[in-house]
């Protein structure tokens, strides 16, 4: 039987406003739309890597509201096991994002049930962490999860990928633990304690570097419309260019990344051929609104592949 993704993180409904602008501190501007969908990084990564065609589960929180039903019969319909999605007294998580005309977005995140994720609920599943084929976090749910987390996949010897969202300075006991980091700039910057900018491609060498000497075995930075640098236990360093799609809507780009590159790891790919995969997924997600709904599905992505890198669908397809 094949190993597992196995997702420990979020789960939230996503309030989505679109405007001509997102609107500056203390402004009021008008929407153009409004909408709810199913979201949370870490259910949205789980969603990404279902619709890829490999085996995923889910450990997480959702609350006793009404969202709740909703949200798991979500999952279920991606194919997603979620005997380990349990109830917990009080609301499920919620975001709340504004969307501007390029797809730009800000994002609010109040974390419900997904705050009430605990140590004790991954004792509660430690059969099924031990069966994973490798391990996803991120960071909507209490800190101390993730870093019990990491104790158990480094026990196990299990990989385990962090996605370090919301950004946040992280313990340092934690990046030793992790098979592979992938922050976007912002993340990277607080992660380093440096001001928060976009990060110049003639810098992006050092960054990763300070990042790796941090304990991080595989870096990968998550760079938007400009692609992504890898850095790569192994030394090979690269980086690589966006595909060429017109973005409407921003959010879950870099779950889509996530979820893409574990599925492409866990049917045993190259590190970089799944980056490109990864890639292709992240960018056919930008250009459909929501979250969740944007996840594609493996045909889509090797459509793409086939349109813009054919050198890298003859590879994954091998």
């Amino acid at each position: 039987m094949p190993k597992s993704v196995v997702v420990v993180g979020s789960v939230n409904v996503d309030l989505v406003v679109s405007a001509d602008r997102i609107p500056h501190v203390g402004e009021t501007v008008p929407g153009s739309d409004f909408r709810v969908f199913s979201g949370g990084k870490g259910a949205n990564q789980a969603v990404a890597a279902a619709r890829l065609g490999v085996p995923v589960s889910m450990i997480a929180k959702l609350g006793n509201d009404a969202f709740s039903i909703e949200l798991r019969q979500g999952l279920n319909r991606d194919g997603i096991d979620t005997a380990a999605v349990k109830a917990a007294p009080g609301p499920s998580g919620v975001a709340v994002i504004a969307t501007g005309p390029v797809g730009e977005n800000t994002i609010i995140v109040v974390p419900g049930a997904n705050g009430k994720l605990t140590p004790a609920d991954l004792e509660d599943n430690i059969d099924l962490l031990r069966s994973a084929g490798i391990l996803l976090c991120q960071l909507e749910i209490p800190m101390e999860t993730v870093k019990y987390l990491a104790v158990v996949g480094e026990r196990y010897g299990i990989p385990l990928m962090l996605d370090p969202a919301p950004a946040q300075i992280l313990p340092t006991d934690l990046l030793s633990r992790m098979e592979w980091v992938t922050p976007n700039e912002t993340e990277a910057c607080r992660i380093l304690g440096v001001a928060e900018k976009e990060i110049e491609g003639s810098a992006l060498p050092e960054t990763a570097e300070q990042l790796l000497r941090l304990g991080a075995r595989n870096v990968i930075i998550k760079l938007g419309g400009r692609g992504c640098y890898l850095a790569f236990a192994d030394g090979r360093r690269e980086l690589l260019p966006a595909f060429r799609v017109q973005p409407l809507d921003t959010t879950a780009a870099g779950d889509a990344f996530n979820g893409a590159f574990a599925a492409c790891l866990i049917e045993g790919r190259d590190p970089i051929f799944s980056a490109v995969f990864a890639c292709a997924a992240a960018a056919i997600s930008v250009t459909r609104h929501g979250a969740q709904p944007s996840m594609p599905t493996r045909q889509e992505v090797l459509s793409l592949l086939a349109e813009q890198s054919p050198a890298t669908l003859a590879n994954i397809t091998a």
